[in-house]
């Protein structure tokens, strides 16, 4: 009987041994850290380009009196990834040269008027996308409408101005964009011896940079 005994204790001592091993190599290793040298990381300091400068130059139709180039500047700010707001300068010519066809002296003192405007708009990005140039190449583009209020120079006189429009941008780099855009200036003008609204429509590309 005390054999018995003795044998059933050495068995249970024999398959006792392995898992006591494994759980002292299993203790040593969580005991073990590793020594590793910390780095000192200068994290880069990646632009925002929220502010954006650009060019333009286009065609202004001012109404009764035909179209004619125009050019000007624009400085906009980036609020969210959708919304913006934009502040532009145009200049142009305008000729009252058909009238001069039929009126001895014109309508303006001179063949040729400058007409200058200034606005502050908002704008919305309604339909991001992309278009693709070549079979491997993507560029981002973003359509968007855009409406502000500012004020016109003609003749002496300087009106307010509405206007409203739609444009869309193609991301050329992250910091550079080429932009298209029409829109619809509206105020009015006493000349012909009537005041009336007058719509006066442009269509402009430029090139614009983010900062």
């Amino acid at each position: 009987m005390q054999t018995r005994t003795w044998a059933i204790a050495l068995l249970a001592t024999a398959l006792a041994a392995p898992a006591l091993v494994c759980a002292q190599q299993s203790t040593a290793q969580q005991v073990i850290e590793p020594k590793v040298e910390r780095r000192d990381i200068k994290l880069p300091r990646i632009p925002s380009n929220d502010i954006e400068v650009g060019a333009f130059a286009g065609t202004y139709g001012t109404q009764n009196f035909g179209s004619s180039a125009v050019a000007g500047i624009r400085l906009g700010y980036h609020i969210t990834e959708d919304v913006f707001v934009e502040a532009t300068y145009g200049a142009t010519k305008v000729t009252d040269q058909d009238f001069r066809l039929i009126l001895p002296g014109g309508i303006f003192p001179s063949e040729k008027q400058t007409l200058s405007y200034y606005n502050v708009s908002a704008g919305y990005n309604v339909l991001p996308g992309e278009v693709f140039i070549g079979r491997n190449t993507a560029k981002a583009t973003a359509v968007y409408l855009i409406g502000g209020i500012g004020s016109t120079r003609f003749l002496e006189q300087r009106r307010q101005t509405v206007n409203v429009g739609l444009g869309m941008r193609l991301f050329m780099r992250d910091w550079a964009a080429l932009q298209v855009d029409m829109r619809d200036h509206i105020f009015s003008l006493d000349i012909l011896g009537k005041r009336r609204n007058t719509q006066n429509l442009e269509l402009s590309a430029g090139l614009t940079f983010f900062f």
